[in-house]
């Protein structure tokens, strides 16, 4: 019996852990929040958004383009006739610079600058998202891995309780009072705990594998002295003033609002198209050409040689201005208008949907958060309950006042009731972890 003892002891040494860190909740967000790959991807996203929202991107200003044309040609022909022969190396080079700037354009260009403001907009709410979301998920990892901490130290508690009555039995049994029935029994018990210690602890690995992960580290090996109780007070909630943080602050309905906003700027952009443009154009120009060469001239028996070479200078200025009507274009502008008014109601749609669902989603979460808060209240009463139990019929079980069946059947019953109160601790940070993201409060209370 002493080898079995020992062996499992063994098994429980190397299973526990080691040198753990201490990490506290505030510690796992500010690790979360750093190396989340999501948050960089919003953040980069959000870089792009402020780089494209300026009035050159929306198209209003100047533009100015400069241009350098060179050419080369060679001629060589004969032919009869008054010039018989001609050969010459020409050479030509015109610099410009034009210019142009769109005046008016029926407000085109206002309204992409609006969009451009929108869209960056849009980019820092992702990013605010991509915080809650991490916060949330290392909320949870967090909370889950003190759930399963506390359940293994209950857990080994009980086993406690069994080894204890083993040596009982035993000393029974020297003294002829215990059979190996009963040493079969209470060793049967020490076992199941035994294994129900080594799945507890595979449990509380696999939660901060999840931790890690929620976190962004490397090593999903390590573990943690996890500083946080479970012993949270719960806080009371006006449905009323939930709704109206959520309506102001989630992140999923701003998102909606900011695409019904888009929509709207995309239907006043269709229809600037129905509108004249006007453009100002301006531009000069210096041409620069000569050429080296030499001919025949042919005058009956004379043929008198020539030079053809020379030099031709041309300076050029140009400013003139544009004004353009669509009279017709098949109806294009007006099916584009249309259907930009389809989205925008679509939009609108999108919207009150959501609402109605985040409405139903608030009363839900807020109705379970206050029956989690009474589940614990509840717990916790049946576990100190349960706990005062197990001691006195310890002593009844030693005084040979119960049976060994009805002394497991309270051990087991103290178990039950600590996994009832851990679940519904669990539920309960859940249900407000919830509440808080809806309302869109997560990240101030959190972070």
């Amino acid at each position: 019996m002493k080898s079995l003892f020992t062996t499992i002891a063994s098994l429980l040494v190397c299973l526990s852990v080691f040198a753990q860190e201490p990490l506290s909740l505030a510690r796992a967000i500010e690790i979360g929040l750093a190396n989340n790959f999501q948050l960089e991807i919003a953040k980069r996203n959000l870089e792009l958004a402020e780089n494209n929202n300026t009035w050159s991107a929306a198209g209003r200003g100047p533009r100015v383009d400069a241009s350098l044309n060179v050419q080369n040609g060679y001629l060589n022909s004969r032919a009869a006739g008054f010039l018989q022969e001609q050969s010459a190396l020409s050479t030509g080079i015109t610099p410009a610079i034009d210019g142009t700037w769109l005046i008016y354009d029926g407000n085109r260009a206002k309204i992409s600058k609006q969009q451009l403001e929108e869209l960056e907009g849009q980019g820092q709410l992702n990013v605010a998202a991509a915080i809650e979301n991490t916060v949330q998920s290392v909320i949870l990892a967090y909370y889950q891995s003190l759930i399963q901490e506390e359940q293994l130290r209950t857990l080994q508690e009980v086993l406690d309780l069994s080894r204890d009555r083993i040596n009982y039995q035993e000393v029974r049994k020297e003294f002829g009072q215990a059979g190996s029935f009963d040493i079969l029994q209470t060793t049967d018990a020490y076992l199941s705990d035994s294994t129900n210690i080594l799945v507890q602890k595979n449990n509380v690995a696999t939660t901060y594998r999840n931790l890690n992960l929620a976190m962004g580290e490397e090593d999903m090996l390590k573990v943690y002295t996890l500083t946080e109780d479970l012993n949270f007070q719960p806080s009371t909630f006006n449905l009323e003033n939930l709704q109206t943080a959520m309506h102001a602050n989630n992140k999923t309905l701003q998102n909606l609002m900011i695409a019904r906003e888009l929509a709207n700027m995309n239907t006043k952009l269709q229809e600037t198209a129905k509108r004249p443009t006007l453009s100002l154009g301006a531009g000069l120009s210096y041409a620069f050409s000569g050429s080296a060469g030499d001919g025949i001239i042919n005058t009956g028996e004379i043929k008198t040689p020539i030079d053809l070479g020379g030099t031709t200078k041309n300076f050029n200025f140009y400013l003139g201005a544009t004004a353009a009507y669509n009279l017709y274009d098949g109806g294009t502008r007006k099916r584009n208008i249309e259907n930009a008014n389809v989205e925008e109601m679509i939009a609108q749609m999108n919207i009150q949907d959501l609402k109605r669902n985040l409405n139903s989603q608030l009363q839900n979460a807020l109705a379970n958060y206050n029956n989690q808060v009474r589940l614990v209240q509840l717990t916790e009463n049946l576990i100190e309950n349960a706990r005062n139990n197990l001691a006195i019929s310890k002593e009844r079980f030693e005084g040979g006042l119960i049976s060994s069946f009805d002394y497991r059947a309270i051990q087991l019953a103290f178990v039950n009731a600590s996994q009832a109160k851990l679940t519904a601790l669990y539920n309960l940070k859940t249900t407000e972890t919830e509440l808080m993201r809806l309302t869109g409060q997560l990240v101030d209370s959190k972070g």
